[in-house]
């Protein structure tokens, strides 16, 4: 029979020849993810199960992102932690502060290999379907059993298949080909599905807008967000892993397969507007002064938004009472950055350079927003005190349309 990328990627984990959508199974799990914010109720959990080793201390993978470095006594509480935690349980794959967000590292250093599947105790972790793997966020107690057993529990998603197609036009990326998706299906447009990406749009696509798509499928209530391997994704993963992987790809006739056909060769750059992600409206109607620039996060704080962002803001000023923070995804991206020139442009535009970490994304740490201020924001979250004062508004947009609006103080399309 017939089957969709997840259904085969969950028989496989599952030690099970046939999986259909609605089967509950026991997976495998491949690489397991947690970060300095979610951990520690995952390390609790575990002691509280009682198990004394973790169940392959090489398939975890521990990043500090969320509030790095530590801004209060209770963060540095949790850093020290999971500091005590990778020790005692000799964790391989710990990354401390100054490498990156969690999303950008796993796939940068070689963790994400295609057909695996991936869990991580953040709702973003679906970004790694980019590359042609299973993977979803799940919480910080099913977190601790997969410590402990290294399996957990799935119901096999039905699948929407998003068929894209058309040429994007000048100054529209990945990030607004999305938020077009998510404000045409809405929040809850694909509850628990695997979201696939897919035509010809996504096949021209680099690997990271490809991230983008996948990282913003739980924005529509998707399980996962999947593109099916091609020779790029083959060309990512053997210049960063030499992990064995399996290339899974959607039969078309399917039975648990839906195709939604999106064409986007009109598409002009979208805004999602406050206070939630399927409020998409084009960038052209919309007339809204911003008091903060944030461009960055495990959205759109890669090496080509930063170039998009500096190409506008190369030789201009960002507007008087309008503040702009850039955080890199990772520290390879800082470096890069760096070496092209891209930092300085940023900082001559007069923006705040951080270093990696997931910034005002979460609302609880560096760049916060405070009552009545507007942020335009490159992030995938718009909910009401989502960067800081649930007074406040946050607008989401690519990287270009946020360097644009940094530039005139208001949400501009960039000419």
């Amino acid at each position: 029979m017939s089957k969709t990328m997840s259904e085969k990627i969950l028989a496989r984990a599952s030690g099970k020849k046939n999986v259909e959508a609605g089967d509950i199974v026991i997976a495998n799990i491949d690489v397991a993810m947690t970060h300095d914010l979610t951990g520690p109720l995952s390390v609790q959990s575990f002691n509280e199960i009682g198990t004394e080793k973790v169940w392959d201390p090489s398939k975890i993978v521990i990043p500090f992102d969320h509030q790095v470095p530590a801004d209060s006594i209770d963060s540095a509480t949790n850093h020290i932690i999971m500091r005590k935690f990778v020790e005692e349980q000799n964790i391989e794959n710990f990354y401390d502060v100054n490498a990156g967000v969690c999303h950008q590292i796993l796939p940068e250093l070689g963790h994400v290999v295609p057909g695996e599947v991936i869990v991580g105790a953040d709702s973003h972790t679906c970004t790694h379907g980019a590359l042609g793997a299973f993977s979803t966020g799940i919480g910080s107690t099913d977190m601790a059993m997969v410590f402990s057993e290294g399996k957990l529990w799935f119901k096999v998603p039905e699948t929407n298949r998003f068929e894209i197609s058309g040429q994007l036009n000048d100054n529209v990326y990945a990030k607004d080909v999305i938020l077009n998706i998510i404000g045409q299906v809405g929040a809850d447009g694909s509850t628990y599905k695997a979201c696939e990406f897919a035509g010809e749009t996504v096949s021209n696509m680099s690997v990271s807008d490809r991230m983008v798509l996948s990282n913003m499928a739980i924005e529509m209530g998707g399980k996962t967000g999947l593109v099916e391997p091609d020779e790029k994704t083959i060309e990512y993963v053997k210049a960063r892993s030499n992990k064995p992987y399996k290339l899974f790809k959607t039969d078309l006739d399917a039975p648990s397969l839906n195709i939604i056909d999106i064409d986007v060769s009109d598409l002009e750059p979208q805004v999602a507007c406050p206070h939630n992600v399927d409020n998409v409206k084009p960038v052209s109607e919309v007339d809204v002064e911003i008091d903060q620039v944030f461009l960055g996060s495990c959205t759109n704080g890669r090496l080509s938004d930063l170039r998009d962002a500096a190409r506008i803001l190369k030789g201009k000023t960002i507007a008087k009472g309008t503040r702009m923070l850039v955080i890199p995804a990772s520290k390879e991206i800082y470096m890069k950055a760096l070496d092209e020139g891209l930092i300085k442009i940023f900082v001559e535009a007069g923006a705040l350079v951080s270093a990696p970490c997931c910034g005002p994304c979460l609302g609880g740490h560096t760049g916060l927003i405070g009552a009545g201020e507007v942020s335009l924001s490159t992030s995938n979250r718009n909910f009401k005190g989502r960067q800081g004062s649930p007074e406040g508004e946050v607008y989401l947009s690519s990287a270009a349309v946020a360097a644009a609006s940094a530039i005139e103080g208001k949400i501009v399309v960039p000419q």
